[in-house]
């Protein structure tokens, strides 16, 4: 069987993500999508919050499943027998940060390949940063979220800015 992991802090998935995970599950027998736990990152969702919304956005694909890691993804791959990482790319930008990164990982699991998939071009401009801003000053996320889940995106982002001030 051949497994992939699909890391991210995913601070709320978007519909970018979820086109990256769905195209992975074409390549692949099972898809972990793996939240990660990074204690530098200021994420405004919980991380079983994160969880239960991938969860949720996911529901109707048999072969993926959703863990929480607060490691090495090096670890959680040597852990669970996955042969790559997925990673999607929305710019050059990102590319930079993704190769340094996955030479690292490769270097630390040499039997585990990054596969990069590029974002199409309907959700490149769209992260998780740009809903929750979008999201904390009332605007419309509709397009940039699941349906399954946008109204607990907004109670959520809505939640975080009231504490925030």
């Amino acid at each position: 069987m051949r497994i992939a992991v699909c890391p991210g802090s995913f601070d709320p998935i978007t519909n970018g993500h979820l086109d990256i995970i769905e195209r992975a599950c074409g390549l692949f027998d099972r898809v972990i999508v793996l939240v990660a736990d990074n204690a530098d990152k200021h994420c405004w969702f919980s991380t079983e919050r994160r969880k239960a919304l991938i969860e949720r956005a996911t529901a109707g694909m048999p072969q993926v499943t959703v863990d929480v890691c607060d490691g090495l993804l090096a670890d959680y791959l040597k852990k669970c027998g996955g042969c790559a990482i997925v990673k999607g790319l929305r710019a050059l930008s990102d590319f930079e940060y993704e190769f340094q990164m996955a030479l690292a990982n490769r270097k630390l699991c040499p039997e585990a390949e990054t596969v990069f998939l590029t974002t199409c071009t309907e959700h490149m401009y769209i992260s998780s940063s740009l809903v929750r801003q979008i999201g904390s000053f009332g605007g419309d996320i509709s397009a940039f979220v699941p349906p399954a889940i946008l109204a607990d995106v907004q109670a959520g982002i809505l939640e975080t800015k009231e504490r925030q001030q």
